[in-house]
């Protein structure tokens, strides 16, 4: 569900709402009771819910999980002659043909 930020007009109060898309927007002020709430344009924040999602997933910075290990790409013991590259051309054969078919 997004997290979506308001103002208050009347009191300057700034607030983080996390509510569905389809609802409607507030208006009533948490803190001084008067209609005066605008929403904010900011960037979409979200939250995820359910099994399988944890807070430290996403989470940059220093956190309490360890960081992946890094992986090193496999080494090939091909020697790099044997693939064409770029300034190569690659090996060119002619076309095989069928041989010519007898009309009787």
């Amino acid at each position: 569900m997004p997290l979506y930020e308001y103002r208050c007009q009347a009191c300057g109060k700034e607030i983080e709402v996390l509510q569905k898309i389809s609802d409607a927007p507030r208006t009533e002020c948490p803190s001084c009771g008067q209609s005066a709430l605008i929403k904010k344009v900011t960037a979409a924040g979200f939250q995820l819910k359910g099994t399988g999602w944890y807070v430290t997933d996403f989470r940059g910075g220093s956190g309490t999980s360890t960081p992946a290990p890094k992986t090193e790409p496999a080494k090939t013991t091909e020697p790099a002659a044997a693939t064409p590259t770029a300034s190569q051309p690659a090996e060119s054969k002619p076309a095989e043909t069928a041989p010519p078919s007898v009309a009787s």
